[in-house]
């Protein structure tokens, strides 16, 4: 009898993991989920995703990197299965590791390759291609030299060896490598499928046309109404096994709601139980909230971008006064989920040397509070007291919010300000059997150039200070050389600022290399003289606050960047979606 039941024992634990214990009932899916995860956003590219913190809280779910951030800014594997130190082959190498990547797949099925990431990295290290992220990669053999037009993307210092293994070769024989593995999180260092970027302009506008390596994928986006985000059966899941499908990834599907309109009518159903997860609160709600949201900070200050070629603002005592003059005090109570800042980097970064927090060692650069006295002065001695400006900001309720505070103190000072709302623009297709997109308007203002003042979520890149430090020096700003000049001329800061001194500062930083004492104290030297100097307006550190109905919903995990839904359950699925299905039939 012993001999049986254990037998029968035997039999369940084996059918249990064949089927790796699925959540899942005869043919069902899993839970699809109803929620307002963030304002909408209208290109997936994850290389243009620092300007706009809504964007990270989405890639977050939809693409994966070497490596990920926890909530705490502590990097963890996640691509990455494994790393080892290489032996030199002449005395002219650098550093050298390899990396074993973990067997995962795209959306559609094809698997993730080491050279996924080599196209990639060597995409946005192109000459040619903007993007404030590239610096994190400057590290890595050539890595600069091709930014700044002395090298071919050839030449990188990164080789897909194997399918699933990648291998870097640094510039330098002193690297911090735990720096560098903080930066691979960067939802600007995951791979990309090259066919994919290379098959139209407008790939990652469609859901047709994306392809995602995260545990969810695109599969849905309509405008003004729902962004539809699905499991990947995909994801880390060996297909031709038994393998649940709900294993790695719980809920089926994610519908982001947009079409109850604004964030005020969006809360009035999730008050009826029509959504389930709010990520965004209308500011009329958010003192309500206070103590039922899950509050945290953000790796995000929001911050306004002058444009320093612009007449009135090339002095920096004109962009001082400016600033002296926002009560962020203020502003901070206007927001509720937000502190006033006191300098750009928040207080989600750690020192170079991983002995406390940036901001706790660098102190208050900013007043919090408005001294419009001293604001006057300096305006008088720099000969501005007038002029005609605008602020351009997102279609989105709290930027347009502080924009207009900001506006009627500016214009308190004697200015004349105009805050410029963009919307998006939609691009009907040409293209047979496609989709329409739609052009984001302010992201175009801003990789022009074309804005006086611009209100931008500066969003961290990493949680190491020198990914967000390092782009107002010239050479780390990420938008290369311009190759029509006849000098190669390296392009500055999209604000127009590119002081010697300060970029003396980053390469002091730079060149420190593991010497992380060294390295923390430029970084704090740059930050002050970046304060100092002001071509942008630190004003408020931001704060991640959401609110969950958990009588529905559970197994949700923050993260550096946002949330992790990939365990996220619906308590009682099977009765709610029996419910659902007698309503939607008409049965009580």
């Amino acid at each position: 009898m012993k001999r049986l039941l254990s037998f029968v024992l035997a039999a369940i634990m084996v059918v249990c993991a064949l089927a790796s214990c699925s959540t899942l009932e005869k043919d069902d899916r899993g839970a699809v989920i109803t929620m307002y995860l963030a304002d909408e956003i209208y290109d997936f590219d994850p290389a243009l995703a620092y300007t706009d913190a809504a964007a990270a809280k989405v890639f977050s779910l939809i693409y994966e990197g070497l490596t990920r951030l926890d909530e705490k800014g502590n990097w963890e594997k996640a691509m990455m299965d494994s790393y080892k130190e290489l032996e030199p082959t002449s005395e002219e190498d650098g550093y050298r590791i390899q990396i074993n990547l973990r067997e995962n797949k795209w959306s559609d099925g094809r698997a993730v390759q080491a050279s996924d990431f080599v196209y990639a990295w060597k995409r946005i290290l192109e000459p040619t291609m903007a993007c404030d992220a590239a610096s994190l990669l400057y590290d890595i053999k050539n890595a600069r030299e091709i930014k700044m037009g002395d090298a071919t993307v050839d030449d990188l210092g990164v080789y897909a060896v194997e399918t699933y293994v990648l291998e870097i070769e640094f510039a330098s024989k002193e690297v911090d490598l735990d720096a560098f593995f903080r930066n691979c999180a960067s939802v600007a260092l995951v791979p990309l499928r090259g066919d994919k970027v290379a098959s139209s302009e407008k790939w990652s506008k469609r859901a047709s046309s994306m392809e995602t390596n995260g545990p969810f994928a695109v599969r849905g986006i309509t405008v003004g109404e729902e962004l539809r985000l699905e499991r990947s059966s995909y994801y880390y899941r060996d297909t031709e096994s038994n393998q649940a499908l709900d294993k790695y990834v719980i809920p089926y599907r994610i519908i982001v709601n947009f079409g109850y309109g604004d964030k005020e009518k969006q809360l009035e159903h999730y008050e009826a139980g029509d959504i389930f997860y709010m990520g965004e609160l209308p500011l009329s709600a958010r003192a309500d909230y206070e103590k039922e949201a899950t509050i945290q900070d953000a790796p995000v200050t929001h911050t306004y971008f002058f444009n320093t070629e612009n007449k009135l603002f090339e002095k920096p005592e004109v962009r001082q006064a400016l600033s002296m003059a926002i009560d962020r005090q203020a502003l901070a109570e206007l927001v509720v989920y937000a502190d006033a800042a006191t300098g750009l980097i928040p207080s989600t970064v750690f020192d170079a040397n991983g002995k406390g927090k940036f901001r706790d060692e660098g102190g208050a650069l900013i007043e919090s509070s408005a001294n419009l006295s001293q604001a006057q002065s300096l305006l008088k001695q720099a000969g501005v007291t007038k002029g005609t400006f605008s602020i351009t900001v997102r279609d989105a309720e709290v930027d347009l919010a502080i924009a207009e505070y900001v506006a009627d103190v500016w214009e308190e000072l004697g200015f004349t300000v105009k805050v410029e709302k963009l919307s998006p623009e939609k691009e009907p297709s040409t293209e047979a059997n496609q989709s329409d997109t739609y052009k984001d308007l302010f992201q175009e203002a801003y990789a022009a150039g074309d804005f006086d003042v611009i209100a931008i979520d500066y969003q961290m890149l990493s949680s190491d200070a020198f990914s967000a430090l390092a782009p107002f020096a010239a050479e780390f700003s990420g938008n290369g050389v311009d190759m029509e000049s006849p000098d190669y001329d390296v392009i500055p800061h999209i604000t127009g600022y590119n002081s010697e001194d300060y970029s003396a500062l980053i390469e002091e930083a730079y060149a420190a290399g593991s010497d992380s004492d060294t390295k923390t104290e430029k970084l704090h030297e740059a930050e002050t003289m970046l304060m100092e100097d002001m071509p942008v307006m630190p004003l408020l550190f931001f704060k991640d606050a959401y609110v969950y109905n958990d009588k529905v919903l559970s197994g949700m995990k923050d993260t550096y960047w946002g949330r992790d839904f990939k365990r996220m359950k619906m308590r009682n699925y099977m009765e709610y979606k029996e419910s659902m299905e007698a309503a939607e039939s008409g049965e009580e």
